[in-house]
Order: C-alpha cells, then structure tokens, then sequence
C-alpha cells in the first residue's frame, strides 16, 4: 500500500509538509480542497444542530445527534491543514490541525460510532450484540493513539487528498479492525436508517480502497460525515425494526 495514511513511514522528524515540489506525486493541484471541507464541514454541522434539536428529551438520542456534530467539526480542522500546507495560515496551527484532525479520525471514531450505536439498542440482546464492537474499536484507538505519541505524525498534499501517516505498524489488520469496529455495530443496529448509514460507509470503504491508499483517511471521513444526512432521517422519522432474520434480532 504505497504512501497510505496508515502505513509505516520512517519520518525524520514531526512535520506537516508542503507539496508543491520535490516530491513526485504531491502537488498543488488537487481536486479537493479547503473550500470543499469548509463547505461540507458547515453543511454536516448544520445537519448536526438539526439532530441536537430532535433529542426531545430521549437520552439515548444524544451520542447519535453529537456524531454529525463532530464529523463537521473534524472537516472544519481539515481546512486549517490545507491552508497551511498551502501557506496561508502558521506552521503550528497547521501541526495543531494535524493532531486534532487525527485524534478524532484515528482514537474518538473508532469509539464512538460503536458506542453511539450500543445506546440506541432497544432490546438488552441487541446491547450485547454491539457491545463487542466497542470494545474492539476502543482497542483500536488506544493502539493509533499509542502510534501516534511513538512516531512522527505527518501530511502531504496528494493528487486529490490529503495523505497522512502515523507510522502504524500491520496497518492493513489495525485498519480492517477498525472499519469492523464502526461499519460492523452499524450494519447491526436495529434501526433501518442506521443501518443504512453504516452500509453508505461500507461502500465508501469498498471503493476508496479500490481508488487510493494513501488519502484513504481523508476522504473516507470527507465521506462518512456527508452520509450523516441518514442520522438526521432517523432523528426525524426513525423507529426501531424487526425486518432482521432472527440471528439479528
């Protein structure tokens, strides 16, 4: 997997890199950009204070309605990282942007997609069914965390991405536990239009493996935080089903 965000790379040193020269590949022109994710970084927020005010005093609501909320939030910072690669704004904000982009891609999904999805659950059999995943995507996190304080954290401008690295050791296993840990509990959920969100996310891995290695991180959260359109439907209209054969109920 050449240049993918999770792979191994022996990096001299922390460093947000600038791509417009010298390295084959990386370049200034690209196809996303700061303006997209400042887009659907506000569309995506805008989604996530719609959710907040469907709670209707239903605790079990409010994980679900935080999720678009911090995936537009996660867009937001991306922005920062393009403009410093392009130099307009600081080194540090762009290092800052980095981190915090990562953190929340890398130790704060993997947590709480699962999480959110156990809490819905309307039966205790259900419960215990997503309960699993989320200890399987809390092992994930804690394993990229660890990555991330061990090794120097990076970003290139790709073709038509931004590419990150971390240093991650047996990156294809940590990162096929990760998509089972978030795409998993939500293909099990026991609603529809979760469960529809979860197969959109499914897809979106499908392909962008197929696409890139490299942007993977990227553009699948660019993708994940647009499909939070299905989280708000079920704000609104969703209910719990029992459409699922019994070994899912």
């Amino acid at each position: 997997m050449p240049r993918c965000g999770w792979r191994p790379r022996c990096w001299a040193r922390t460093e947000v890199v600038d791509g417009s020269g010298g390295d084959p590949g990386y370049g200034p022109s690209v196809c996303f950009s700061p303006q997209g994710d400042v887009a659907g970084g506000l569309v995506v927020t805008a989604i996530g204070i719609d959710t907040c005010r469907h709670i209707r005093g239903r605790k079990e609501y409010v994980l679900l309605a935080v999720l678009p909320l911090v995936f537009g939030i996660h867009l937001l910072i991306e922005s920062l990282v393009w403009w410093q690669l392009r130099g307009n704004v600081p080194l540090a904000v762009g290092r800052t942007a980095t981190w915090l982009y990562l953190l929340i891609a890398m130790v704060v999904v993997p947590v709480l997609v699962p999480l959110t999805v156990l809490t819905l659950q309307p039966t205790a059999r259900r419960r215990l069914t997503i309960a699993p995943f989320v200890v399987l995507g809390t092992a994930v996190a804690v394993v990229l965390l660890v990555t991330m304080l061990r090794h120097p954290v990076t970003v290139r401008l790709g073709s038509y991405h931004l590419a990150y690295s971390i240093g991650l050791q047996h990156g294809v296993l940590v990162v096929g536990l990760y998509v089972l840990a978030t795409c998993g509990s939500l293909l099990l959920s026991g609603y529809r239009d979760i469960v529809i969100f979860g197969l959109a996310n499914l897809v979106a891995v499908v392909v962008l493996a197929r696409l890139t290695a490299d942007g993977f991180t990227s553009l699948w959260c660019f993708y994940a935080a647009l499909a939070c359109g299905a989280i708000c439907l079920h704000m609104r209209y969703g209910k719990p089903f029992d459409a699922y054969p019994p070994a899912f109920v």
